[in-house]
């Protein structure tokens, strides 16, 4: 896929279920990605949660059971408008109780940072098996990306997807060496362009998608208001550590259960990294036998900007001295419950 097959547009797909939901007596997850590798998508990935809640209001969380026993998954599907599209009806027809979330994005160099805001979220996806100068590659750019001064970058280990159309799946016992990578980094329009630029010489045919976002506050700092983004649905994303307190509780933890108990939210989910940093962190992630989890994680919050605005409330109080919340517009979203559906999967 290059910016001449698309004019420089993509889509991404991304759908939030829990991992045993099931179609037809088989795992949704498994008949998701199976639709993906027969459609031939350029980029997929699947990536478990640590935490969540959805409409069914049940709390999933590191701490308990639930989770080990029906974890909350993430499947993204990334390529051209004109593949997305008509796969997004697809997976809503096998969805019975989930969230499916279309988003915009650019590739580069279709677009040049006088193009876009002061703020922009760059996805890069990887091979776990690619290396850079005999390092791995997702450790490289992450170093790149501090030395550039980018706010944060993350860095997520699927546990199945596809790349350039072929399917990749983590095997137990295995190395694992062609499962799919996400890396997300934070950072101005300038250090985009010039991460695009240097990354383009590290990387063999890297794939990037780029878009504006809105950073709201950046360690404890307010910066802007979710009120000033414009659109039916809006996500917000809050990213800390894993070992990231407020009140002794995990900061992720407790923003889970706060938005849980409101009369507001829909939903969250929770990522866990295996690399990256945010503010002035040096890169870093899990090692060897480690005993507290010091890995970024990030919560994931989908809802309508009344709602958006009303969890702002609760993710400033407990973001007062750390982590990055960013905000940005989803085109569009369905929420589905077992026929009980809210919103559609047309863009806007």
């Amino acid at each position: 896929m290059s910016e001449t097959d698309t004019g420089g547009e993509i889509l991404t797909l991304t759908a939030y279920f829990a991992e045993r939901e099931r179609l037809n007596g088989q795992f949704l997850a498994e008949e998701m990605l199976g639709l993906f590798d027969k459609r031939g998508v350029a980029t997929s990935i699947m990536l478990r949660g640590i935490a969540s809640f959805g409409p069914a209001h049940v709390e999933r969380s590191d701490r308990s059971l639930s989770l080990s026993e029906d974890p909350s998954v993430t499947i993204t599907a990334v390529d051209t408008p004109g593949r997305i599209l008509p796969l997004a009806d697809e997976v809503a027809a096998l969805t019975g109780r989930g969230m499916i979330t279309l988003e915009r994005g650019r590739l580069v160099p279709a677009v040049t940072a006088g193009q876009l805001g002061d703020s922009v979220r760059m996805s890069l996806y990887l091979g776990r098996r690619q290396r850079v100068g005999g390092a791995p590659g997702y450790a490289a750019v992450c170093d790149l990306l501090h030395r550039l001064g980018f706010a944060s970058a993350e860095v997520f280990l699927g546990v199945d997807g596809t790349v350039s159309g072929d399917r990749r799946r983590a095997r137990f016992l295995s190395r694992n060496v062609d499962v799919p990578l996400m890396l997300v980094g934070i950072g101005s329009a300038e250090q985009v362009e010039a991460a695009v630029a240097q990354l383009r010489t590290m990387l063999r045919d890297p794939l990037f998608a780029i878009e504006r976002i809105l950073l709201c506050k950046n360690e404890g700092r307010f910066i802007a208001d979710p009120h000033s983004l414009t659109g039916a649905y809006l996500k917000m994303t809050v990213r800390t550590d894993e070992d990231s307190r407020h009140d002794g509780r995990p900061v992720h933890r407790a923003l889970v259960t706060r938005l849980m108990d409101s009369d507001h939210a829909s939903g969250a989910t929770v990522l866990r990294a295996i690399w990256g940093f945010h503010g002035g962190q040096r890169p870093h992630g899990d090692r060897f036998l480690q005993l507290a989890r010091h890995v970024p994680v990030s919560t994931v919050i989908i809802d309508t900007p009344e709602n958006i605005a009303a969890s702002f409330a609760i993710v400033d109080e407990l973001t007062g001295s750390d982590g990055l919340v960013t905000c940005e517009v989803v085109p569009a979203m369905l929420a589905l419950n077992r026929g009980n559906n809210v919103g559609d999967l047309r863009l806007r």
